[in-house]
């Protein structure tokens, strides 16, 4: 009797396999994405896609950890450096123009390898993200007028009333999110948690691995990488970014909005290193919570540069038989 659940499941694996293979490395920051990217590229023929939400910024290079011009030239990258800091870049125009990368590498017979450490870039890239109506900016004035009048629960209680469901996932100060999901149910005429439509990534199977070196280690490297940021020119570098573009939204970065403070004379450069490492490891904490809940990710208990860590991501790949064809002699 469970044949025919059998035959629909073996059709089902042949049209997956027909599907092109994208690799997603993802972790914390200072694990050794990169490294781990350009040597799976170079052995199997990949691209890179970046997965970095500051990365996306011409000129904010110190800061952000982007690859090198030496590693850039190594391999072609996508979605770096293609939005000045003061060209708000969302979540939703990073998944449209990744998704557009993937199939442009896809169709040349490459290996698309997207990296990096931004876990709603990737959640937008693979789950895609819900289609609300567009932004109100007058309603959006009015409610955060009324929210200053009737003090900073009134969003939450107004939310908990249009559409408990949701208010109950937003936390009450989070007024950006409050606002947003008053606005699409106002718009919808319906609790928003009803009108969450996703578009999730098609067209490709997707391998991700993890990376999740030991803790102090990582640490140690984030304290390191951290001052030598500041060692190499953060500081100049935020002060002409602040001269040209002002203070935008992009410069609220970790490492650039302690290189703020030392512009603004409220940090000596020595606490805004120490700030900025701090900031590091908590946001590392964060983004291993963060990734933690993505699906059936292959995790490696140690950097990227680690041999081990590729022979490891070698084998996961190899195993695909669809991706063992691109595999460079």
């Amino acid at each position: 009797m469970d044949f025919p659940f059998r035959l629909v499941a073996a059709l089902i694996d042949i049209n997956t396999a027909a599907d092109p293979l994208a690799i997603l490395i993802l972790g914390p920051t200072g694990s050794g994405k990169t490294s781990l990217s350009l040597e799976l590229g170079d052995r199997f023929n990949g691209e890179i896609v970046s997965c970095d939400s500051v990365s996306v910024y011409c000129g904010m290079d110190l800061g952000t950890a982007k690859p090198t011009a030496q590693e850039r030239a190594r391999l072609p990258h996508y979605l770096i450096d293609i939005a000045d800091p003061d060209q708000p870049f969302t979540a939703g125009a990073y998944s449209r123009a990744a998704r557009a990368a993937l199939a442009d590498v896809a169709s040349r017979g490459k290996l698309p390898i997207v990296t990096g450490g931004t876990g709603l870039y990737l959640r937008a890239l693979t789950d895609g993200l819900f289609t609300g109506p567009e932004r109100q900016h007058e309603l959006r004035a009015r409610l955060d007028r009324s929210r200053h009048r009737h003090g900073e629960t009134w969003l939450h209680r107004l939310l908990s009333r249009l559409d408990p469901a949701s208010a109950a996932r937003i936390h009450a100060n989070d007024a950006h999110k409050l606002i947003r999901a008053i606005e699409v149910c106002l718009a919808a005429r319906k609790p928003m948690s009803e009108v969450l439509a996703r578009d999730p990534l098609t067209g490709f199977r997707l391998l991700r691995i993890g990376l999740n070196p030991p803790r102090q280690a990582l640490y140690a490297r984030l304290n390191a990488r951290c001052a030598a940021m500041f060692a190499a020119g953060l500081i100049d570098e935020t002060h002409a970014l602040l001269d040209r573009f002002g203070r935008v939204k992009a410069l609220d970065s970790l490492g650039y909005r302690q290189a703020l403070g030392v512009l603004d004379g409220t940090l000596s450069e020595q606490a805004a290193i120490a700030a900025a490492q701090q900031g590091h490891r908590n946001y590392a904490k964060r983004q291993l919570t963060w990734f933690r809940r993505e699906p059936d990710v292959y995790w490696i208990e140690a950097f990227g540069d680690d041999p081990q860590t590729l022979r490891t991501a070698i084998e996961l790949a190899q195993a695909n038989p669809f991706h063992a064809q691109t595999t460079l002699p």
